[in-house]
């Protein structure tokens, strides 16, 4: 069964899920790995309304993402970047975190975690990792 953007509350609900998500990135220390692989990209504020983009669309909302890209292939947006499995769980846990500050649970929710989990996992690859080259803190290439 699949999930629909309405199921979740609609565009407003998922914008408030993808700042919680955002907001935790950028102020939690434990997630700094993911918060770093955004530094070589277009940062945060275009990541933030990027994956609102993409998600609505993924849920069967309007397809903001594929309007200004052309495509949703989550292997395409991601190729650039190494992306390690604990890169992964690190970006699930991260967004459980944000489903339990907005308050949503149920069986829609997992439905729908279990749906990102699948996709999540589909993107790890075997990119050297720059992030093993640098040191924390210091100013990314």
């Amino acid at each position: 069964m699949c999930i629909a953007l309405d199921d979740i509350g609609g565009e407003e609900r998922l914008r408030d899920l993808v700042r919680s998500f955002y907001d935790r990135m950028e102020s939690d220390p434990d997630v700094y790995e993911l918060h770093r692989l955004h530094f070589r990209g277009h940062g945060l504020d275009h990541t933030r309304q990027a994956q609102f983009e993409f998600l609505s669309g993924f849920l069967g909302g309007r397809a903001y993402y594929r309007e200004r890209f052309g495509h949703m292939d989550l292997r395409e947006i991601h190729a650039h970047e190494p992306i390690r499995l604990a890169d992964v769980e690190m970006w699930l846990a991260t967004f459980d975190a944000a489903l339990q500050e907005q308050g949503m649970a149920g069986p829609v929710v997992e439905r729908f975690r279990g749906t990102l989990a699948r996709a999540a996992h589909r993107l790890i690859n075997d990119l050297p990792d720059w992030r093993a080259e640098t040191t924390p803190g210091a100013s990314p290439v």
